[in-house]
């Protein structure tokens, strides 16, 4: 027998049918990971679940205002429902404290978002959702962090991530602190364009909180009256 007949010269091709079996199965498998790390969320902090799907539902919204492509808009949807996955590393002591954080606290919770890239990074098909989660706090006149990125440095799907994250955790009411009115939120998300916030994305989200807010304030037990 000959070397040739054990491993033939022709080269290996997989079926096109063969080659869509593959694709979804990753395909499934990429879905089943994104729903096991949201519920890993749901268990570690209820309200983190809660905030990041919605944020995952105004942050398509966004991206569509502004005119991104189908491909683009899932790893937003991705990096807006995970991007607190990287807190799962931050004790509970620091996580949950009802006070203000100390410099050393600060500097374990400002690890979050490299938490969060560590994790989704190894994911296939999630590199550019784990980029997006990476740079979510940083600020678009550069002092944000980790990595102090400024403007269009700042990749899209972070300066998205970065404006309804901050304006969820302004209206949303925890143990130790009361939710702002809506239009205060809001007025502080146009106060900070320009400098935390892209301009663009703040203008294009302002409608969408505008018409979401009430539902969301109703399917929370939260009076209007009192919130807006």
């Amino acid at each position: 027998m000959k070397a040739g007949d054990l491993f033939p010269s022709a080269p290996f091709s997989w079926s096109p049918l063969k080659l869509q079996e593959l694709e979804e199965r990753v395909r499934s498998t990429r879905e089943a990971t994104i729903c096991a790390l949201n519920q890993m969320l749901d268990l570690k902090d209820l309200n983190t679940g809660v905030h990041s799907t919605r944020l995952a539902e105004w942050a398509v919204r966004v991206g569509q205002e502004l005119g991104m492509e189908e491909s683009g808009l899932a790893d937003i949807e991705v990096a807006a429902l995970l991007h607190d996955a990287g807190k799962v590393g931050v004790p509970d002591s620091i996580l949950k404290k009802p006070g203000p954080l100390d410099p050393d606290e600060w500097r374990v919770m400002r690890m979050h978002p490299e938490f969060s890239w560590a994790v989704l990074r190894l994911v296939p098909g999630l590199e550019k959702a784990s980029l997006y989660a990476l740079h979510h706090h940083e600020k678009f006149n550069g002092s944000g962090y980790p990595s102090g990125l400024k403007a269009d440095e700042i990749p899209i799907g972070s300066r998205i991530v970065s404006v309804i994250d901050a304006f969820d955790a302004m209206v949303a009411s925890r143990p130790y602190k009361e939710g702002l009115p809506l239009e205060e939120a809001l007025g502080r998300l146009v106060r900070d364009s320009g400098t935390h916030f892209d301009p663009a994305v703040v203008q294009h989200f302002i409608p969408i909180a505008r018409a979401e807010m009430p539902s969301v304030f109703a399917a929370t037990g939260v009076s209007q009256s009192t919130e807006l």
